[in-house]
């Protein structure tokens, strides 16, 4: 998936509150259409990288560019999926999806289009009229998804979405993700806590260390997507990672 372009680069960037270290030099490179998964201790300071990126947080020092420029929410395509459920309560399912696209001044009939697409894609478009009270956790976090990718953005950050929901969603929601990111080709930093979770949907995994975070290793994930988690090479680079995270 990865064209070998550089999308997001992140250079020597520092996060201090006070007198507490965050983030301690951190520098990487993202190529444009990759899918890389972050992984840490907790409170190791994954959120505060993200927020970073949005600019929720201004770097102590550093750089982050996002397409050889220095990354602007007003001016770059960034979406972002919370840990928290973030629909709107006041509009239905199609109106929420539709939202970025209103914002973005895209025509009412191409609107239509994309948002229709994405409801078949991610299985709610026979809920489209529904509002956010009336849809089960995994609906909501569907909307969420759909709402992000049909903008097209320039950056697709996530941060723990699945984390409330039990294992047998979680995977059918990695599914839909991975689904959409081939046929989208859109560039995904996903922060998770869950190695597993990791394993299953990145291309490359980045693992931090404890707080003040560093960059501790990168790892390749060569496995076909659907990916089993009963298979030895899957099995191999889940406990590796889990050995980078448990000892420093």
């Amino acid at each position: 998936m990865s064209k070998n372009i550089i999308k997001l680069e992140v250079k020597n960037l520092c996060k201090q509150f006070g007198d507490l270290l965050v983030l301690d030099d951190i520098s990487f490179n993202v190529n444009k259409g990759e899918f890389l998964c972050i992984v840490g201790p907790t409170g190791c300071g994954k959120t505060t990288f993200i927020n970073s990126i949005t600019k929720l947080y201004t770097p102590t020092s550093g750089e982050i560019l996002l397409d050889n420029e220095i990354v602007d929410p007003n001016k770059h395509n960034i979406a972002y999926i919370f840990q928290e459920e973030s629909t709107m309560d006041w509009l239905t399912v199609f109106q929420n999806v539709e939202f970025g696209l209103k914002v973005k001044k895209i025509p009412k009939a191409e609107r239509e289009i994309k948002v229709n697409e994405y409801l078949e894609i991610v299985g709610l478009t026979e809920f489209k009229d529904y509002y956010p009270r009336e849809l089960s956790a995994s609906m909501l976090q569907r909307v969420s998804i759909a709402r992000a990718f049909v903008t097209e953005p320039d950056l697709l950050l996530m941060d723990e979405p699945y984390g409330q929901l039990d294992i047998e969603l979680r995977f059918k929601l990695e599914d839909e993700l991975i689904n959409l990111w081939e046929r989208t080709g859109t560039t995904v930093l996903f922060i998770t806590h869950n190695i597993e979770e990791a394993v299953y949907l990145a291309e490359n995994i980045m693992i931090l260390t404890n707080k003040p975070a560093k960059v501790k290793s990168r790892l390749p994930v060569n496995l076909q997507h659907p990916r089993d988690i009963a298979d030895p090479e899957f099995v191999e680079i889940r406990n590796k990672v889990t050995e980078l995270i448990r000892w420093w």
